[in-house]
């Protein structure tokens, strides 16, 4: 494998503004082969779908390159892959479709490790059915989210069970496998929200188990769209259709209004960026992908091992979790200081991170945002070692 950092960080414009970018769980910056892709779809004719003419057969042939893209990221076939503008419109219309006929009684499956994308959605349609909604909870030690729960959580009136394939606010990776499994074994449809593992680790709808699979492109540098991916077409056309064309079938039907075909134009141009990350990959895109995606894990492994061990050697810091599968994602608190107040010393030093002290997701149930919150970073695919020795100086200024 060769994973060149050097090579990477010469693909992203916007790096040279001087800032450390370790706000990488909030979207990577943009490459500029996926500017490129984007501004030159916006200069090209492209009209509606459905024409015979050069322009409407442009945005058909955009909209089949995207989904193609998406079925090669996430290994399934494009007939079941939906696009729209992000992981939390999608969301909503799958759990509004699957939870149409759901009756008092039926039961949901959540986790606490999820993001609120993959949580709200199932809320209100479990509240305007009358299901009833079962938690599986996270080990506050670890953050792990234990796979062996879900036996107890799922019966034959589970309906659905929604889970994340990995936490953006601690890095936690659940054993999707399992988790599925216990699903499947009593008739769940399982969804993967994989928006925030999708940069770091390949996936596979088909080998985790999963209904469908959910991914962000802008969580890897693509523009501000996202898919669905099922494992199998057909079931779409069982769903209730949230298009406005009552003909509409196969994804369509839970595509609502035009596409925004110059970001799909992205979108396919950083599916094609993720396959280039390791330039020693050969083969289709989708081996291409697997191969890219396994360099950039492991390169970013040693660069967590190394921030992670840095600071639990200060004393003041305490690192939330200790997952032993994660993506390159944590928080931290630190000591006498409010996240807010650490995360502007951090910005003073050019350093770009979040804090999160509003008692809400997987931070609720940890709770903490009663000694202030915490500190969250992630690293991404053009972070390097001097970066992340700037990050563990400049936190190591906080306990002044």
């Amino acid at each position: 494998m060769a994973f060149d950092v050097a090579r990477i960080r010469g693909l992203f414009p916007a790096l040279g503004d001087g800032w450390v970018h370790l706000d990488a769980p909030a979207g990577m910056q943009v490459p500029e082969q996926v500017a490129t892709a984007v501004s030159t779809a916006l200069r090209a004719p492209v009209s509606g779908p459905g024409g015979v003419f050069p322009a409407s057969q442009r945005a058909e042939a955009i909209v089949d390159a995207a989904r193609r893209a998406v079925a090669d990221l996430v290994g399934c076939d494009p007939a079941g892959v939906v696009l729209g503008p992000n992981t939390a419109v999608l969301l909503d219309r799958l759990a509004q479709a699957l939870g149409d006929g759901w009756l008092l009684g039926d039961e949901i499956v959540l986790s606490r490790l999820d993001h609120q994308a993959n949580t709200a959605p199932w809320l209100r349609v479990a509240q305007r059915a009358g299901a009833t909604v079962r938690w599986a909870e996270i080990d506050i030690e670890t953050c792990e989210l234990p796979a062996w729960q879900y036996e107890n959580l799922v019966t034959p009136r589970t309906k659905a069970l929604a889970v994340t394939a990995a936490s953006g606010a601690v890095g936690t990776r659940p054993d999707l496998r399992k988790i599925a499994a216990a699903g499947r074994e009593h008739g769940a449809f399982v969804v993967v929200d994989a928006s925030s593992s999708a940069p770091f680790v390949p996936i596979d709808v088909h080998d985790i188990g999963a209904d469908v699979v959910a991914v962000s492109a802008s969580a890897w540098g693509g523009p501000a769209v996202a898919a669905l991916a099922f494992a199998d077409p057909a079931v779409l056309d069982r769903l209730p259709a949230t298009n406005l064309d009552p003909r509409a079938h196969g994804p369509e039907r839970l595509e609502l209004g035009q596409h925004a075909y110059p970001l799909l134009a992205g979108l396919v141009a950083s599916v094609d960026y993720l396959a280039m990350l390791d330039d020693a990959a050969v083969g289709s895109r989708r081996v291409r992908l697997h191969t890219s995606l396994s360099s950039a894990k492991s390169y970013q492994a040693g660069l967590l091992s190394r921030l992670i061990g840095e600071l639990r050697g200060q004393r003041h810091v305490m690192v939330l979790g200790d997952a032993m599968r994660r993506i390159p994602a944590l928080a931290f608190t630190v000591a006498d200081r409010k996240a807010t107040d650490a995360v502007l010393r951090l910005a003073e030093l050019g350093i770009c991170a979040f804090a999160d002290d509003v008692p809400s997701g997987v931070f609720a149930t940890l709770g903490v945002s009663e000694v202030g919150g915490a500190v969250r970073v992630g690293l991404a695919h053009y972070t390097n070692a001097v970066e992340v020795d700037q990050l563990v100086a400049a936190i190591a200024t906080l306990r002044d």
